[in-house]
């Protein structure tokens, strides 16, 4: 079982290495995907405060615009795949979700959903490609950075982890658990530097 992990660290370390560089530009850059428009910069500012009284409807704006491919039939595919999710189904989700992507390639929310998938299923090589791919297309999706943040701190790269954790919730500071992971991250690398 050890050999099985290091040979996945292996192999993944280059990968997620790669990812958390593109990541690291795309995030601080803070260029809007082309699909999303301006029109969300507002909403994105307003949610970035943490002191905002109305994050919650600044929030629900985002994932509405985010959750809409453009296609009636290509939305069905995404919510078949979030409730195939659910349900704990995965496979399902994997099978409605790869459809989504493959006549959808544009719609960030697709290729995030889709790894969140792969990463229930523990398979962290394809849930770090469809990250990258959710992240070129969509720099500012928080829930990808988490869900990559989740990954690099699974397979023990602390650093990274924390790197990905912050950049989320730079971009939406009302995120408990990411506010709960990064506390802990920040723990463990103060005891190591003791």
């Amino acid at each position: 079982m050890m050999r099985r992990c290091s040979s996945l660290f292996s192999r993944l370390r280059p990968v997620a290495v790669a990812l958390a560089v593109l990541i690291g530009a795309a995030v601080w850059a803070r260029q809007p995907a082309a699909a999303q428009g301006e029109g969300l910069d507002q909403g994105f500012r307003n949610l970035a405060r943490p002191a905002f009284a109305r994050w919650e409807r600044a929030e629900s704006d985002i994932r509405r615009v985010w959750s809409r491919s453009g296609s009636a039939s290509m939305d069905l595919l995404l919510q078949r795949g979030q409730d195939a999710l659910d349900s704990g189904d995965t496979e399902a989700a994997i099978e409605h979700l790869t459809a989504l992507t493959d006549h959808a390639p544009d719609f960030a929310t697709g290729w995030a959903e889709l790894a969140t998938a792969y990463i229930a299923e523990g398979r962290f090589g394809p849930a770090v490609s469809d990250i990258g791919r959710a992240l070129a297309l969509e720099p500012r999706h928080w829930d990808a950075l988490a869900s990559l943040g989740s990954i690099l701190e699974e397979i023990g790269d602390q650093p990274r982890a924390l790197a990905a954790f912050r950049a989320s919730f730079a971009l939406n500071p009302h995120q408990q658990d990411v506010k709960d992971s990064i506390a802990r991250l920040e723990r463990a690398g103060a005891g190591k530097a003791l």
